[in-house]
């Protein structure tokens, strides 16, 4: 009777565990969509808010990693319970820093403003934008279902964020190119650009974890280390 009490405990603990990465990644998620609004829009309350906002993500991340430390003191986990506890970790790390990120683009709003140059690039900003958004928002249903499916679809979607990124940098580097005054303005563009493309590289990082607790193993390109085929559910591990 005992031993069913302390499985049940350890069961509602990484439940709470898996609560909390729900919440801080579901609010980075809300992060990105505010940032993004409050820039095209030149909002620059929203903005304010964003960056304020920011400091919810961070405490998240620290009751992330008090949680898990203690089950880890007081559960000795192994297997697949030991896995989630250290990929919850990197995965709350790189939900952080997509909070960073999207503060980060909230705050350039005044810097940028309404200028010519972000009206010549504005679909092209908005599409790369909303597909790291969704990579953020399908890792986290990876890790909820558990699923290496989801996973591995979301490095797929990073291909795409890393073919879109060059070719915006590009079109950015032109119009400063062909109109010396957007130098200022296009350069800060240019960070904007940096900063939702590696918030898609944080959510590529969370569908690793993801892998990672659920196979025992790690990828690359689309293959783990062992070099064996990731969707060979006979190689995975318990």
């Amino acid at each position: 009777m005992q031993k069913d009490h302390i499985v049940h405990a350890f069961d509602a603990e990484l439940q709470q565990l898996d609560t909390l990465i729900a919440q801080m990644g579901a609010l980075a998620q809300q992060q990105q969509i505010n940032a993004l609004t409050s820039f095209l829009d030149n909002d620059c309350k929203e903005a304010k808010r964003v960056a304020k906002a920011d400091k919810k993500i961070d405490q998240l991340e620290q009751d992330i990693i008090t949680h898990a430390t203690q089950i880890f003191a007081l559960r000795q986990p192994m297997a697949a319970d030991l896995r989630t506890l250290v990929a919850s970790f990197k995965i709350a790390s790189n939900l952080e820093r997509i909070g960073d990120h999207a503060k980060n683009l909230a705050k350039r709003t005044k810097r940028v403003g309404d200028i010519p140059i972000l009206a010549e690039v504005k679909g092209s900003l908005e599409i790369i934008s909303s597909l790291t958004i969704a990579m953020t928002g399908n890792a986290l249903e990876a890790y909820a279902e558990r699923s290496t499916e989801k996973a591995l679809a979301v490095l797929k979607q990073d291909e795409d964020v890393d073919r879109r990124h060059k070719s915006l940098i590009r079109e950015v580097l032109t119009y400063m190119i062909e109109d010396p005054a957007s130098i200022t303005a296009g350069t800060e563009l240019l960070f904007i650009v940096k900063n939702i493309e590696r918030a898609g590289d944080h959510a590529t990082n969370i569908a690793e974890q993801v892998y990672y607790i659920i196979t025992g193993r790690y990828i690359d390109a689309g293959r783990d280390i062992t070099g064996h085929n990731p969707d060979d559910a006979t190689s995975a591990a318990p």
